[in-house]
């Protein structure tokens, strides 16, 4: 009588060149208190400077690579996104106060508030944007590009007279970029159109949203 054979036992291969979750947690959250502090700094800055530390669109941005740091699965990243989000507003208004200029922080706040959808989604495209699905990763990078041309065409559109024009088009310009790479990262024409759809739709109800805020 033959023994029987047992299963093989699955390894998971360590997560490739990322840090240490504990360390990872405590690099995003310093790192969200940081691009706040920086923020404050840099609207005391040349015209492109500032317009940008006035933008929405960057903090999106830091929130998405600092979950990216963590690389936690769906759920936890959903609420990391929403406290790098809100950190980030702590360290600006921090940054601020002790520049000897009156700020406020309230958790009732227009933009605290909006922290909170806005981190959700964060957290989400960093998850999707290392999905081994192309048509994930595509609608991922593609929600990263609609954030900026929205915000950007919203720029334009509304204050470039007493904002940088050209750092609202580099906004553009880099949305763009973000779409165009969520296409060539759909690869399949499923994921292509995904990808392209989410950039342009997305673009379009960033603006809208922005418009009415």
């Amino acid at each position: 009588m033959e023994a029987p054979v047992l299963p093989r036992r699955v390894v998971v291969p360590p997560r490739s060149g990322a840090l240490p979750r504990p360390a990872g947690v405590v690099v995003a959250l310093a790192g969200a208190l940081l691009v706040g502090m920086l923020t404050s700094i840099g609207q005391s800055g040349s015209a492109f400077v500032a317009t940008l530390s006035n933008a929405a669109g960057p903090w999106f941005v830091a929130a998405v690579l600092l979950v990216l740091v963590v690389r936690p699965g769906a759920r936890w990243a959903a609420a990391l996104g929403v406290v790098c989000l809100e950190l980030m507003h702590v360290g600006y208004w921090a940054a601020t106060v002790l520049a000897g200029r009156p700020d406020a922080l309230s958790p009732f706040g227009t933009w605290e508030l909006l922290g909170v959808p806005a981190g959700v989604l964060a957290g989400l495209v960093a998850v999707g944007v290392v999905s081994r699905d192309g048509r994930v990763r595509g609608a991922a990078a593609g929600v990263v590009g609609a954030v900026l041309v929205g915000e950007g065409i919203r720029g334009l559109l509304v204050v470039a007279a007493t904002t940088s024009s050209t750092a609202w088009t580099s906004e553009v310009v880099g949305g763009v970029l973000c779409v165009v790479a969520a296409v060539v990262a759909g690869r399949s024409p499923i994921g292509r159109v995904v990808a392209l759809g989410t950039g342009v739709v997305g673009a379009a109800g960033v603006l809208g949203a922005l418009l009415v805020v």
